[in-house]
């Protein structure tokens, strides 16, 4: 991999695609520290610290998103957070509304249409978030325990606020797209990745302050061990793949026979990828958002001792049950059996043993469940990795090696890894062709 990344540097077209991602990776992450106006920075720095453990599912997945500017009420605080959710909404749509199906089967100009749709459901979502959050930290609820977070409340002022923070999340918007038309990578997953990974150092931090002294050391290096362990074997469940093979009768076309080839049809045992943690923590932060804005009531109190912390037992079950259930729901939703059942019967192929058309879609249909089954209670353990190192060693939820960020470094990684490697050997063959 080393090997990989000095010949990268060595060849000027992929450096240059690099030195600019790495770029634009350096504005984003100044964006994430610079305040919005109206801010009490002073405050926000000193009340920061109590944030530790003290939100739960969804608000603190933002602010790990967000590179910790959420907390710091910064220009980029809701980060690429927007986009993920219009993203994962219009993908959902095109399984229910025809004409978004319609234009996803049109190629390259469907799907433009589509990315349009996108950007204008994130301006929408990201006026809705910013208005939430930045009512809570009018109303001194965004960080609890803390006040003054900032200088005046009049309408003009959050009016302000709430516009910087959109036009934070268009840029943003704007960074991915040229970090994936003039970058190495995916723009908004290179995005991400640096989100996750800048709220690591914090992460480690909590783990030695949890422990005095010495003590704190050496938890810290047993949880870098243990963090490494498990995002090794991450990437090779990640990798990890069951291969329907896929065999393909001859034609007679133009007088000789042509076709026949073997192929197969790839179907990983994570095949949701880290979207059901995403609708799982979304879930579970709604009634913790219900007890913020009315924290009175029998109801409130429930929500608050039940899932107020990630190491409640109510909690920590049903997290796991909702990521089950999301990842057979959306695995079920974007792995249309039938369409490549009728796709495989209409260019002649057939799996070996399995009749085409409705056997195959059935056979399929069996050949996901059982996949999806032991990569659910996969996605459920890793992301109850944080919840376990709560328990052990009173960690904040900015743990280290947690669930959804282990999954986000390792999908990223390998897909950036693989990107350079193939754009390298498009360099090698040009240069033997020549």
């Amino acid at each position: 991999m080393l090997s990989a990344f000095t010949n990268a540097f060595r060849t000027p077209d992929l450096r240059n695609k690099i030195l600019f991602s790495l770029g634009i990776i350096v504005i984003f992450r100044l964006g994430s520290a610079i305040p919005i106006p109206n801010v009490n920075v002073q405050q926000v720095d000193t009340c920061r610290a109590l944030a530790a453990g003290g939100q739960a599912g969804f608000a603190s997945m933002l602010n790990m998103f967000s590179g910790g500017a959420l907390l710091k009420l910064a220009i980029f605080a809701l980060g690429v957070m927007p986009y993920i959710t219009s993203s994962i909404i219009l993908q959902l749509l095109t399984v229910v509304i025809p004409r978004l199906e319609t234009l996803r089967k049109e190629g390259g100009q469907g799907q433009e249409k589509i990315t349009q749709y996108t950007r204008y459901l994130t301006i929408l979502l990201a006026v809705m978030q910013s208005t939430a959050f930045v009512t809570l930290a009018v109303n001194d609820q965004l960080i609890p325990g803390c006040t003054g977070l900032v200088y005046g409340t009049g309408l003009f002022p959050i009016i302000v606020m709430i516009l910087t923070m959109t036009a934070g999340t268009s840029l943003v918007m704007w960074l991915g797209e040229l970090i994936t038309e003039k970058g190495v990578g995916n723009g908004m997953s290179v995005l991400i990745f640096t989100s996750v990974a800048a709220q690591f150092p914090n992460g480690l931090a909590s783990v030695r302050q949890s422990r005095p002294g010495q003590q704190g050391w050496v938890i810290m290096g047993l949880v870098i061990l243990v963090g490494l362990a498990v995002m090794a074997a991450v990437v090779y469940i990640e990798q990890g793949q069951r291969r329907i093979g896929v065999q393909y009768a001859k034609k007679m076309i133009g007088g000789k026979l042509r076709g026949g080839t073997s192929t197969y049809i790839p179907v990983k045992v994570n095949q949701a990828g880290v979207i059901p943690v995403i609708f799982a923590s979304s879930m579970l932060y709604l009634p913790v958002l219900f007890s913020t804005f009315r924290p009175t009531g029998a109801a409130a109190q429930w929500v608050s001792k039940y899932f107020g912390s990630m190491s409640h037992p109510v909690y920590v079950a049903t997290y796991a049950v909702l990521i089950i259930f999301f990842a057979y729901f959306y695995v079920a939703i974007t792995f249309n059996t039938e369409e490549i059942a009728d796709n495989m019967k209409k260019y002649g192929g057939f799996i070996p043993g399995i009749r085409a058309g409705r056997p195959t879609e059935k056979y399929l249909s069996y050949v996901l469940s059982r996949l999806t089954a032991p990569g659910s209670l996969y996605l459920a353990l890793i992301a109850l990795i944080p919840s376990i190192a709560f328990i052990l060693f009173q960690a904040n939820q900015n743990f280290p090696f947690g669930g959804t960020s282990l999954l986000i470094i390792v999908g990223v990684g390998l897909d950036t890894i693989k990107q350079i490697e193939s754009k390298l050997q498009q360099h090698n063959y040009e240069g033997f062709l020549r």
